[in-house]
């Protein structure tokens, strides 16, 4: 007797390709050292979820997960860190007390929970969207369904447990004015009792790229002799460390000083 071979479904070739996927991708959000990084992982764990989305008949989901958190909300983080920076010096630092033992507790506690629910779903058996799909006569219609009918409480409450996170994330972020606001005058006069005490400049800082041949805000600006300057580089990028490098940015200035002295070395010998 022959046993038939079980055919292997889209489904399943889906799921085979893009859960280890999701999984490198979560872990390598987790164990990066640059939050630019962690947010690129966080893409590919993102689309992982889309496609796998698509492949159990949740067309909505599918646009939604592209459309809206990866293309929208994460690309919005990801643009903001790179804008802002992040300073490596603040992450040693723990400024709430305790934060470093609730963070862990919590984490366990989402572990559990994780464990417990996919347990519970593997011993109960997938049921699929199709038949779900076909109740409430499309995958659209049943979300609608579930969000503005069956779990509107819960739907409602968990937008405005949203919207006061936002607004506690920028109050605790928020520091309070320990001086007064310096006027353009007051400023000016620092500038001026700086250059006349310490020799400070009392002009703009150099812009980036000034002297060099490239204006890109990561190449120093080099001043007449070829030095750098060291103040036309923001704190962000050097401790980044995607600092041009400047010796071949100096040649040409240094060779037009050689030249120059050498043309002057021989009108002094004639």
């Amino acid at each position: 007797m022959i046993t038939p071979i079980a055919l292997v479904t889209a489904t399943e070739v889906a799921f085979w390709v893009c859960a280890p996927i999701a999984v490198l991708c979560g872990l390598g959000m987790l164990l990066s050292r640059k939050p630019v990084h962690s947010a690129i992982f966080m893409a590919g764990v993102m689309v992982s979820l889309a496609v796998l989305y698509a492949a159990q008949d949740a067309p909505f989901l599918f646009v939604i997960q592209i459309v809206v958190y990866t293309g929208a909300i994460l690309m919005l983080f990801l643009f903001v860190v790179m804008l802002i920076g992040v300073d490596s010096t603040d992450s040693v630092v723990e400024t709430i007390k305790g934060q470093r033992v609730a963070a862990t507790v919590v984490a366990v506690g989402v572990g559990c929970l994780l464990i417990l629910a996919v347990g519970q779903f593997a011993t109960g058996g997938p049921a699929g969207l199709g038949k779900e799909n076909g109740r409430y006569g499309g995958n659209i219609q049943g979300i609608a369904a579930l969000l503005f009918r069956d779990y509107v409480f819960l739907f409602e409450a968990t937008a405005a447990l949203l919207i006061t996170g936002a607004v506690g994330a920028m109050v605790l972020a928020h520091g309070e004015r320990i001086s007064k606001k310096k006027t353009q005058p007051e400023l000016l006069a620092d500038r001026v009792k700086a250059y006349a005490e310490d020799g400070q400049h009392p002009g703009a800082l150099p812009s980036s790229g000034v002297f060099a041949r490239h204006n890109a805000i990561s190449t120093p600006a080099l001043l007449p002799d070829g030095s750098i300057a060291p103040k036309s580089v923001s704190k962000t990028l050097r401790l980044r460390g995607v600092i041009v490098d400047v010796d071949e940015l100096r040649a040409p200035t240094e060779n037009a000083f050689t030249a120059i002295a050498a043309a002057h070395d021989e009108g002094e010998d004639e």
